[in-house]
């Protein structure tokens, strides 16, 4: 179940019905991809939430430089459990939810 705060419901209530091609493409009309700035070859994250999905932009990545990663592997901390990295996996997805 999402946990939406106020704006994002108002901003669902607003709806656009569209159809689905026999090749699987949907159009997205003009009004929303104006309202989101998305222009052409803009690329979209797929969400499978059980009874529908939810279209998310891609976000592109900051550019990182090798001492960026590298910088991970000085981590001196104890090892972290599958549980705790379960966790932290589903609260990057609720954060990126929530932008």
């Amino acid at each position: 179940m999402l946990n939406l705060n106020w704006n994002q419901y108002l901003n669902i209530i607003s709806m656009e019905i569209t159809k689905l091609s026999s090749q699987g493409q949907v159009t997205i009309p003009q009004v929303l991809r104006d309202q989101y700035h998305w222009e052409d070859g803009q690329e979209l994250i797929i969400i499978n939430l059980g009874d529908g999905i939810l279209l998310k932009p891609k976000k592109t990545f900051p550019e990182t430089t090798l001492d960026d990663a590298a910088g991970c592997f000085n981590y001196q901390g104890k090892a972290k459990t599958i549980e705790e990295m379960d966790q932290s996996i589903a609260q990057g997805i609720e954060e990126l939810w929530n932008q």
